[in-house]
């Protein structure tokens, strides 16, 4: 049930910006190549495609007349956005949409011509993808995730949910998410506070997953964190598997963790922000550069508490934590 919302503030190089579309001609099929964290048959991977196709209708762009569409799936490892990155330019698109950091850096390192939009990368400032926010330069722009420093959100919201917690395992890889380890920072340096020993957990194979939520399970008082990160991500069904099987309290910064069994999400509407993302991409196809169009930050940050999977481990949420919550799974 919907509680509340609560505002807040590689291939080869392309060599020719795309024209506008006053100097093509207005008839002319343009086209975008769209690169999509996860598998095309889950539900997350279906409501993007669907929010942000439904968007660019309602700005008159229509599928197979006056756009096409190329999507490449489950890019959410290095090895494969860049190769969906040189089979995407290969169809000389008009622009590209680039879902998370791991797509959003390989297709800025394939082209710095061809514009793009990205989704849900967390300081992209830092990550040196643009300039500034207000002033993004180049060719790519797009909706942040994220910022690091809710490492200490993300653990103080598990300790509320699961107040035995005293150790929270980090878990990600740093290949697909460089700044998670800022996120494990963040929270070490509230963990005096918070009284919660902070351990910074990478992994890179399914193996290594297991390994890091058995180790955090070997002891008592043990919980689990995962910011945002496109394998972890990708792994979705082995990890909220494995932590309702080790009894382990886990928050996640991904909504479908939650809403396919796991205990809490914390973070962004990545759905919603493809629809404004359809907002950018008409205005780039009528002629707006990317490196004027400023990066913009979340709008809404959400809460959701799945009980079913509290109860499967065990765990009590505190009435007041589930008022406040804008979602709960039951």
């Amino acid at each position: 049930m919907r509680r509340r919302e609560f505002i807040v503030g590689l291939g080869g190089v392309a060599t020719a910006w795309p024209l506008s579309a006053q100097a093509q001609g207005p008839n002319r099929l343009r086209r975008i190549g769209a690169m999509m964290t996860h598998a095309e048959n889950t539900t997350e991977s279906q409501a993007r495609k669907t929010v942000f196709e439904q968007a660019l209708s309602e700005l008159g762009w229509k599928s197979g007349r006056t756009i096409a569409i190329d999507y490449r799936w489950s890019v959410g490892d290095l090895e494969r956005a860049r190769a969906a990155t040189a089979e995407l330019l290969g169809l000389n698109p008009d622009l590209i949409l680039a879902s998370a950091t791991t797509a959003a850096r390989a297709a800025q390192a394939a082209t710095r011509t061809i514009p793009i939009v990205f989704i849900a990368v967390s300081e992209p400032v830092r990550q040196g993808i643009v300039t500034s926010l207000a002033r993004p330069g180049g060719n790519i722009t797009g909706f942040t995730n994220l910022e690091s420093t809710f490492g200490e959100k993300l653990v103080e919201l598990l300790k509320e949910i699961a107040p035995a917690v005293n150790r929270a395992g980090f878990i990600f890889n740093p290949n697909t998410a460089p700044n998670a380890p800022l996120f494990a920072r963040s929270a070490e340096a509230a963990s005096p506070r918070m009284q919660v020993k902070i351990d910074t957990m990478s992994v890179s194979t399914p193996t290594e997953i297991e390994n890091a939520i058995v180790k955090v399970a070997s002891e008592p008082g043990g919980g689990l964190v995962f910011p945002p990160d496109t394998y972890t991500a990708s792994h979705s069904n082995l990890i909220v598997e494995l932590a309702t099987r080790h009894s382990l309290p886990a928050i996640y910064s991904l909504k479908y963790f939650a809403t396919d069994g796991g205990l809490a999400f914390y973070g962004i509407d990545v759905v919603e922000q493809y629809r404004r993302a359809a907002g950018y991409v008409d205005r780039i196809m009528k002629g707006e550069k990317p490196a004027d169009l400023p990066v913009q930050n979340p709008t809404k940050y959400e809460l959701v508490i799945n009980l079913k999977a509290a109860h499967a481990i065990g765990l009590t949420v505190a009435p007041t934590l589930i008022a406040r919550a804008d979602e709960v799974i039951e």
